[in-house]
């Protein structure tokens, strides 16, 4: 599916439900990739504002308010950003928001980091932290699919995110009208699955190349 088409759906999503955060960012996203910079710091702001522990959220709409010339609004941003990613323990991020810093001639914020509150910690002591909210949660009893991206989710993602996935998953095949038995379709889906969780460019290439695609679910 082209950028553009991918736009006009994620339009459609986002007017139908305002509030649906994952409409918001998939939009952000896909302006980002557009060059739609000024565009893509909107979406992705109002992300920021719906689920405030998605530190990916911050990191591309900082990245968008660099391209759109809004600098020093995007320092905000990405301090806030690199702050969520730290407590969260989400260390890709936490990296690429300070490599954003540094493009711009900004120090990066020192780490503090909370034993207690990072998702390091807490699986340490027996909790399990979602790596996508930031928010304690409980851990799947088993990977939700074969392969790679089926064990990077039981390992990142809690039971409540994914379940909360099955209901906007639904809301994509009704909306889309998707029909399985096309390949396309399917891609379609997982790739609003991926975004859904967090799963970008970044972290799949730090899977297995080997890996099953997400089609060969259980």
């Amino acid at each position: 599916m082209s950028t553009p088409e991918r736009i006009a759906q994620f339009e459609k999503m986002t007017a139908a439900d305002p509030t649906n955060e994952m409409a918001h960012f998939s939009l952000g996203n896909a302006y980002l990739q557009a060059g739609r910079h000024a565009e893509a710091a909107v979406s992705l702001e109002r992300v920021v504002e719906l689920s405030p522990g998605m530190s990916k959220a911050y990191q591309l709409c900082g990245q968008a308010m660099i391209g759109a010339g809004w600098v020093d609004k995007s320092v905000e941003i990405l301090n806030q950003g690199h702050a969520t990613a730290t407590a969260r323990g989400d260390r890709m991020v936490e990296h690429a928001i300070g490599q954003l810093l540094i493009s711009i001639g900004r120090t990066p914020p020192v780490a503090v980091r909370s034993t207690e509150a990072s998702a390091d910690g807490l699986l340490s002591s027996g909790g399990f932290c979602c790596r996508r909210t930031g928010k304690n949660g409980t851990k799947m009893e088993s990977a939700p699919m074969r392969g790679a991206i089926g064990a990077w989710i039981f390992e990142n993602i809690s039971a409540e995110t994914w379940k909360d996935w099955i209901g906007q998953g639904t809301k994509v095949i009704n909306e889309l009208r998707l029909d399985f038995s096309r390949d396309r379709d399917q891609e379609i889906y997982d790739q609003h699955m991926r975004e859904y969780l967090g799963i970008d460019d970044e972290v799949l290439a730090s899977m297995k190349p080997t890996a099953p695609s997400i089609a060969e679910s259980n």
